[in-house]
């Protein structure tokens, strides 16, 4: 079983930049793909981008796309979203999740590990 944890959420002002990290334990996330998910109150927890397990090939959702980067270090086991140009709509508490039976996922169904989620509020 692995334990994903998040951290780096914050209060920023619209516009500013933020990254986020997740540190996987328990099991070496290089053979699985890897993603971001967010959950705006009083909405659906929305996918926001993955990568593959060797980092090779990333992919965005629309409301995202050319603002927010994901990467990943194998070495250490960590996953990265890097947030440029917030938004207050982007203010939401942020999930990294792993798979480790799908090569390409972008719903929820698509992984079956989780983190705990850290919270990013954009002031306006």
């Amino acid at each position: 079983q692995v334990q994903l944890v998040e951290s780096g959420g914050g209060l920023v002002q619209a516009g500013s930049s933020l990254g986020l990290s997740c540190v996987a334990s328990g099991r070496t996330v290089s053979s699985y793909a890897m993603g971001w998910f967010r959950r705006a109150p009083g909405k659906e927890r929305e996918f926001i981008g993955g990568i593959s397990r060797l980092g090779s090939s990333t992919y965005y959702a629309d409301s995202v796309k050319g603002r927010f980067t994901i990467s990943r270090d194998n070495t250490k086991n960590t996953l990265y979203l890097q947030m440029n140009s917030l938004k207050p709509e982007d203010t939401a508490v942020y999930y990294c999740a792993l798979s480790s039976f799908a090569t390409r996922p972008t719903t929820m169904g698509g992984f079956d590990s989780w983190g705990q989620g850290t919270q990013v509020t954009v002031s306006s």
